[in-house]
């Protein structure tokens, strides 16, 4: 555990850092120099050009972490795996765009009713938006497989935020155009793009060789791993994405955006299994070589506990400073949507505590199952949006994204246990969902003090002392305990 715990504590700075950054900029400035329509179409953006790589990525996310240790040499050009990568997503990407582009006039039949619409206007730039970032995302995986993934998780989560809380800034004092704000944010994607690819160079840790013989042999698996992992990842992102895209079918790009802002604060509470994953995936994957199942389950039971810790904390952090959050979020239309923000972010707690399941799964001979339940996963949250989305709006669309994480982490959770006997829950989850509540409760009974940004840290602080106490007494988690005695011993 001691590479999981250096590498995921820089990675958690740095996500914490990226998701400080990204509170600022969809708190505050999207809020206050943006239209709620603009505010949707950039949520679009992202939206649709996540499904854009998941399918041209053919899977090769997953397929660089689990083929890279056979065809790893010394010379960094590994058998020219990295070519052999980077040239079959460009060609599924050509294939993809090609239909991309001759689907605008499908998608959109009216075009005097869809004028005004801004995903219309910029339906064509999305193609280069998801270009990069299909290339960033592999060249970010082959760092990871070589244990390099700080940098490239600081470009992501921190250099592409500044860079687009600059550009909002241009937009308030008149220097630029919410148009340009689009080309800018195309501009930076294509830069930190270039700065991996130096990085690595840099580092020496990729070249591009010739294809060889070992890679052509095992082609065809390969390219048979990578459908199934595309058309698990591209369910996933369909999960993630379809409540996105039918709120803009059925309410409109404004009721994106307010939606949008809540899922993006929401999305908060999966920071820890973001920061763990990146370098758990690699360990599990070399764990299964060698059919360790008692490093897997070590692993599965710790990730899940300090995940759903640490999200415990920070979705009851964010429920009990609601009212400093309308504050911050400036249009009073957010005012309504309380319960909408509060299934949302219950969604993500209920994902990120079934902790590395999914990837288990993944990385393990069985790993077509992923497929298939993500396949009815997919399914279900769409059936769901459709059915509650005309009833609810955007509530609707936030209980058909809760119900389905919950169901999908029950199904994971069910095989693990039935097939390897790997179960990571115990008595301590029990005890730490009674410290929650007890936290919460306090945070929201709490009186007003007086002004916002005293009534911020006071309450903020009051709660998570409370809260940590509580874990540190009751020894809910070793690891954390362990770290906290290591901040107090270095304080003395």
């Amino acid at each position: 555990m001691n590479l999981i715990k250096k590498q995921g504590f820089y990675n958690s700075i740095i996500l914490y850092a990226g998701t400080a950054l990204g509170f600022f900029n969809l708190i505050i400035l999207f809020q206050r120099f943006l239209t709620a329509q603009q505010i949707g179409f950039f949520n679009l953006i992202i939206a649709v050009s996540l499904l854009f790589v998941q399918i041209t990525s053919l899977g090769f996310g997953s397929v660089i972490i689990r083929y890279f240790p056979y065809f790893k040499t010394d010379d960094k050009k590994h058998n020219g795996f990295p070519l052999y990568v980077f040239k079959v997503t460009l060609i599924a990407f050509i294939v993809a765009a090609l239909l991309y582009v001759s689907g605008k006039e499908f998608f959109f039949k009216e075009k005097v009713a869809n004028s005004t619409s801004l995903f219309y206007q910029y339906y064509y730039y999305i193609i280069p938006v998801a270009l990069f970032t299909l290339w960033y995302n592999l060249a970010e995986t082959f760092a990871r497989a070589s244990f390099n993934n700080i940098f490239p998780s600081f470009l992501r989560e921190v250099v592409l935020k500044l860079l687009t809380s600059i550009a909002v800034m241009l937009i308030f004092y008149q220097v630029i155009v919410y148009q340009q704000f689009v080309y800018w944010y195309l501009a930076a994607n294509a830069l930190i793009l270039f700065i991996l690819l130096g990085y690595l160079k840099n580092k020496n840790l990729l070249r591009f060789g010739l294809i060889t013989k070992e890679v052509k042999t095992q082609s065809p698996e390969i390219l048979k791993y990578g459908i199934y992992a595309m058309l698990a990842g591209g369910s996933f992102a369909m999960i993630q994405n379809i409540d996105t895209l039918l709120l803009k079918v059925f309410s409109g790009e404004a009721a994106v955006g307010y939606y949008g802002t809540f899922f993006g604060m929401a999305m908060v509470v999966s920071l820890p299994a973001k920061a763990l994953s990146t370098t758990s995936y690699p360990i599990i994957a070399n764990a299964w070589q060698s059919n360790d199942l008692f490093k897997i389950n070590k692993i599965y039971k710790k990730t899940s506990l300090v995940q759903f810790l640490i999200g415990c904390l920070l979705l009851i952090g964010l429920i009990a400073n609601w009212q400093n959050i309308l504050v911050l979020l400036y249009k009073p239309q957010y005012a309504n949507f309380y319960t909408v923000f509060i299934v949302i972010g219950l969604g993500f707690l209920c994902d990120i505590t079934g902790g590395l399941n999914g990837a288990i799964i993944s990385f393990s001979k069985h790993y077509k199952l992923v497929m298939y339940i993500l396949l009815g996963a997919a399914f279900l949250c769409a059936l769901l949006n459709i059915i509650l989305i005309p009833k609810l709006g955007m509530l609707g669309a936030a209980i058909a994204y809760t119900g389905t994480m919950f169901a999908l982490n029950f199904t994971y959770w069910l095989y693990l246990l039935l097939k390897y006997k790997l179960q990571p829950f115990d008595f301590q989850f029990l005890k730490l969902i009674i410290i929650a509540l007890i936290a919460l409760g306090i945070g929201l009974f709490l009186p007003y003090f007086f002004n916002f940004y005293v009534d911020v840290i006071v309450r903020s602080f009051l709660l998570a002392t409370i809260y940590l106490g509580l874990c540190y007494g009751f020894k809910i988690s070793p690891d954390i305990n362990d770290f906290i005695d290591q901040i107090i011993a270095k304080l003395k």
